[in-house]
């Protein structure tokens, strides 16, 4: 047996490798969906952190926060209403991930990822000691790959595609009939 030698993958067209290169993202995107699907209702549910003060609170993790972070400002800014910023974030992960899962604007759903990790790198978890324990640095490196490629399988963006080029490839060959009657 050759040590190149394979089976064929899924759908057929190729070997296991391209197979495996081609759903190289999924459990990245299905990690990143049911994560922040689960982060936005958790947030959403919590009484606690929907509130200005208290233990557990949105508000008061922001106050918490404010001095070691990276861009003060922005903590100021989420304290100036931060139940409303609570959840804009909730809300925001809940689209983010629900995006993510269906493929439905992928890359549009993993920059608004990117771009909440990225804020909460900067504020929450900036002060982190070593810069790797703070998860949302992470988080925002796991999206960028997501925001290059999309979800070219197994998404409703990759349904919307083949559908539009099926729809382009009839209205092409219906022209080309009227052109060259047969």
């Amino acid at each position: 047996m050759r040590p190149d030698a394979h089976t064929q993958p899924m759908g057929g067209g190729g070997d296991w490798r391209d197979a495996a290169t081609r759903y190289a993202l999924l459990p990245l995107r299905l990690f990143l969906g049911i994560t922040f699907v689960y982060a936005g209702l958790d947030k959403l549910t919590d009484s606690a952190f929907l509130q200005d003060g208290g233990s557990g609170s949105v508000g008061d993790m922001m106050r918490t926060v404010r001095d070691s972070s990276a861009v003060p400002a922005l903590v100021d800014l989420a304290l100036e209403n931060p139940v409303g910023f609570g959840s804009a974030i909730a809300i925001g992960e809940l689209a983010v991930g629900i995006g993510t899962l269906l493929g439905l604007f992928a890359r549009l759903a993993a920059l608004g990822g990117a771009l909440i990790s990225l804020s909460l790198w900067l504020t929450v978890s900036w002060a982190s000691d070593p810069y790797y324990y703070g998860n949302d640095l992470v988080y925002l490196m796991a999206w960028l790959p997501l925001v290059l490629a999309g979800a070219p399988y197994l998404s409703v963006d990759a349904a919307l595609r083949t559908r539009r080029r099926d729809r382009g490839a009839r209205r092409q060959a219906r022209g080309s009939a009227e052109v060259w009657p047969g």
